[in-house]
């Protein structure tokens, strides 16, 4: 093995393409402390009286303005920052972290019931739960938050304190909305998938078929031709032996030539599919420092590493290679939100491995350019390696690939 050799871009003109809006550029993290942040911010300032108001909003319990009530306030502000940071790995600890956030906050306020300030952030983590999750981990979210509605009410009244439980039927009401709103996309999302999947399964079934048309047209001209050399060949190998030799000759450049005409037929087919000139098609993994230029130019530095040493390949793997290259980017320029991501070509001894990663929203679709996540596991598939393509749990998104080289390019 060689020592790794990396070749970064500089970025040097802005994004063409255009910024995700708001909603994705913010995590859910980032989502659940903006929210905290704000409603706590407006339960403080409900505790003064504003302009055109008799007396405030509502009052403040003693220990607000104490060391225990500001402990009791920054505890609560602790576990709703840890509830959003938790959302996609552990999402009923985020839920039963922001409802308790919502409770301590809650023992501050001079008031008899949770109110809708103190139950937002527990709400907007509850769409998140519902969005991103399965649907049986959203009804358990569901059941936690509005339980928790209830047995404050209960706890309050079982205890001969007054409950404002109208009040709390309207918080649980929200509540219950909110999490439908987020059932709501997440079934929007499951269903699109699934129509991109079938999209994506009828277009390589046309494909395929498209390819046996060209392939049936092509091969039985030839393989007629070599049957009837093949024949001539038998019958005169003996008697006439140089006309033996010459049928064979002709049996093997009329094999050669169906060959190089299938290897043209195959590439033509996959360029015309993506809209290019089949004469201007890309060689392979050669033009990958060209496609890097190309989209750092465009606003997304790409890093291109190569490790082992580069060799001549195939030209069925350099094709397929520079082709999950070349979709990776594209998927990253158009969906990842971020302004860089990394290609490794690992050249081992018997595959190539390929890699490409960023730091991005971790999103991927099999609607893309070509045929994108979809397209990239057949072509790994029909040269018998392993694709795999999934966020990554640190952040972003990663696409591998693993192709097995022939016996004579090891």
């Amino acid at each position: 093995m060689t020592a790794p050799r990396t070749r970064a871009y500089d970025h040097r003109m802005s994004a063409t393409a255009p910024p995700p809006p708001l909603v994705k550029r913010v995590s859910p993290a980032g989502w659940t402390a903006i929210v905290w942040s704000a409603s706590t911010l407006f339960t403080l300032l409900t505790t003064f009286r504003l302009p055109g108001e008799s007396m405030p909003s509502q009052w403040p319990a003693a220990q607000l303005y104490r060391w225990d009530g500001l402990s009791f306030l920054a505890v609560s502000t602790a576990l709703a920052f840890q509830a959003g940071r938790l959302l996609q790995r552990r999402p009923l600890l985020a839920t039963t972290l922001a409802i308790l956030a919502g409770v301590f906050e809650t023992t501050t306020l001079g008031v008899d019931l949770l109110p809708m300030n103190q139950y937002l952030t527990t709400m907007v983590v509850l769409y998140f739960v519902a969005v991103a999750h399965p649907r049986r981990t959203a009804l358990i979210a569901l059941g936690m938050a509005v339980g928790s509605l209830i047995v404050y009410i209960a706890v309050r009244m079982a205890r001969g304190w007054p409950a404002g439980t109208a009040a709390e039927l309207a918080v649980a009401l929200v509540t219950v909305i909110v999490w439908l709103l987020g059932n709501s996309t997440h079934q929007s999302r499951v269903h699109a998938e699934r129509l991109s999947a079938e999209h994506a399964a009828q277009a390589v079934t046309a494909e395929r078929l498209r390819i046996a048309r060209e392939m049936h047209d092509t091969v039985a001209h030839s393989i007629s031709i070599i049957a009837l050399q093949s024949g001539a060949a038998s019958r005169v190998a003996t008697a006439h032996p140089e006309a033996a030799l010459a049928a064979m000759q002709a049996v093997e450049h009329e094999g050669r030539e169906t060959l190089a005409g299938l290897r043209r037929m195959l590439v033509a087919l996959r360029a015309a599919d993506e809209g290019r000139d089949p004469e201007l098609a890309p060689a392979g993994l050669a033009d990958v420092d060209r496609l890097a230029a190309t989209t750092t130019a465009a606003g997304v530095r790409v890093e291109v590493r190569r490790l082992g040493e580069p060799r001549g390949l195939p030209p069925d793997i350099d094709l397929s290679a520079f082709r999950i290259v070349q979709e990776s980017v594209t998927n990253v320029v158009r969906h990842a939100g971020t302004r860089a991501c990394r290609v490794t070509l690992d050249y081992r001894e018997d595959e190539l491995a390929l890699e490409i990663t960023d730091d991005g929203l971790g999103r991927g679709s099999a609607t893309d350019t070509g045929f994108g996540l979809a397209g990239m596991r057949e072509r790994v598939a029909l040269l018998h390696g392993e694709f795999t393509a999934a966020p990554r749990p640190e952040g972003g998104f990663r696409v591998t690939a693993r192709l097995p080289l022939p016996v004579a390019v090891r």
